[in-house]
């Protein structure tokens, strides 16, 4: 638990949240500032900043669980699709430095608009962007 970090102190019960479910690793709660009626976030007990410091056990324990988690939120709130958001770095709209994953429901004419402008790359770009990133992994 980090001091000063509002997602830890949700996570740890110290502040207030309408919470969904807890686990010992993980509490999933209703965004207080949502996108959309319904707007989940799921939030590890553990301070970890950002994607980068996630490790992989963790990562895989989060998306299953947000798979359980918009199964019900489908059935609950019939929603007609489901965004799955993580930010990381300001830059990318990350304003908690806390790793969360939001689960946005998604309805006919909600207005919510999570699109970009598409960038055109060449063939030759692609293949090598693609290469440096393989030789990473």
């Amino acid at each position: 638990m980090k001091q000063g970090c509002i997602f830890c102190n949700i996570a740890h019960g110290i502040m207030e949240s309408v919470t969904l479910f807890e686990n010992l690793e993980f509490r999933v709660i209703l965004d207080k500032f949502p996108a959309a009626k319904g707007h989940v976030l799921i939030l590890p007990k553990e301070h970890i900043e950002d994607i980068y410091e996630l490790d992989a056990e963790t990562a895989g324990k989060i998306f299953a669980l947000a798979t359980i988690v918009a199964k019900a939120m489908r059935e609950v709130l019939a929603c007609e699709g489901l965004n799955v958001l993580q930010n990381n770095g300001e830059v990318a709209g990350q304003t908690v430095h806390h790793f969360h994953l939001h689960l946005i429901p998604r309805f006919e004419q909600d207005h919510i608009n999570i699109s970009w402008p598409i960038q055109e790359l060449s063939d030759d770009d692609l293949e090598t962007i693609g290469q440096a990133i393989s030789k990473q992994i």
